[in-house]
């Protein structure tokens, strides 16, 4: 079996009331986590645990070069920090979905707190942002 080798060029783009901040050039890393809860729902009579997918569950979590003023980083992490209300659109590289670029739209996030100031002399100030909860839907269509 061939390996395939991915080289990422991931798209963000994230709304927090009627901004849309398109961020993907004002980041280096994004990782994005989805799953469901597990569920018991072993009877009587099982011989082993048995589970049902309960509720959507997302985490988020970029890394942003630093930047401030109107459109930039800073406004967006200021913007969303405690609203869960966030709108995530996430693909790995590029805008045009496909199987082997998939789109993921994360709904009614939260950002539980905002990381606004990382200074050190000498290096470029980035920071790592997170949202969890909300839902998500993932797109193939062209």
């Amino acid at each position: 079996m061939a390996t395939t080798t991915f080289l990422s060029n991931a798209t963000i783009n994230i709304t927090q009331g009627a901004t849309t901040y398109d961020l993907s050039d004002q980041a280096n890393q994004c990782t994005l986590t989805i799953g469901q809860d597990s569920l018991e729902i072993t009877a009587f009579g099982d011989t082993g645990h048995k589970f049902a997918g309960g509720l959507q569950s997302v985490d988020v979590s970029i890394t942003f070069f630093l930047s401030y003023g109107t459109g930039e980083v800073e406004a967006m992490l200021a913007a969303c920090v405690g609203q869960g209300t966030t709108t995530l659109v996430i693909s790995p590289s590029g805008t045009s979905e496909s199987a082997s670029n998939p789109e993921y739209t994360i709904s009614n996030a939260m950002m539980a707190n905002a990381p606004v100031i990382n200074s050190t002399v000498g290096e470029i100030a980035t920071v790592t942002a997170s949202w969890t909860g909300g839902t998500w839907a993932r797109d193939v269509t062209p």
